[in-house]
């Protein structure tokens, strides 16, 4: 069995915790074990906060000021998108995140791609065809017990 959903964002602060508790209730549901669902939570927060800065107004077939979160759920990992149809990542990044020594610690934003990469297990930055930055990242899960997706 697995689980899988893709939604549509207005580029604004109210969208994070939407997107942020339908994975919580999504695993929950599921019975993936709290602590992975914590970290995944977060690191969807922290990318959908980039998309809602850094968005740009729309790309092609997307409504203005829009950006698309899909996850997915098998008995294995999550796998988790979050695409928005901004200017993207500058080349020089090539795929990567800034390192912490590029980052001040006194700046009040840019930290949320690290974290990203220190909660997930495989983490990709990259930008789409035509414009637009894109965050995917899985995490290997672990189950409660009683779970509806584990594997014997």
């Amino acid at each position: 069995m697995s689980i899988w959903w893709s939604l549509h964002l207005r580029r604004e602060a109210a969208s994070i915790p939407l997107a942020r508790r339908l994975l919580l209730g999504t695993m929950e549901t599921a019975g993936v074990d709290p602590d992975i669902s914590f970290d995944l939570s977060v690191a969807l927060s922290e990318a959908c906060a980039n998309a809602v800065e850094h968005g740009g107004d729309h790309g092609p077939g997307e409504a203005p000021g829009a950006y698309r979160v899909t996850a997915y759920l098998d008995s294995e990992k999550c796998r988790i998108e979050v695409a928005d149809s901004g200017p993207g990542f500058p080349a020089r990044q090539g795929g990567r995140a800034p390192t912490r020594k590029q980052i001040s610690l006194t700046a009040e934003s840019g930290r949320g791609l690290c974290l990203i990469e220190q909660l997930a297990d495989h983490v990709h930055f990259g930008n789409r065809p035509g414009h637009g930055a894109v965050v995917s990242f899985d995490k290997i899960l672990k189950w409660r017990e009683d779970s509806l997706l584990k594997v014997s």
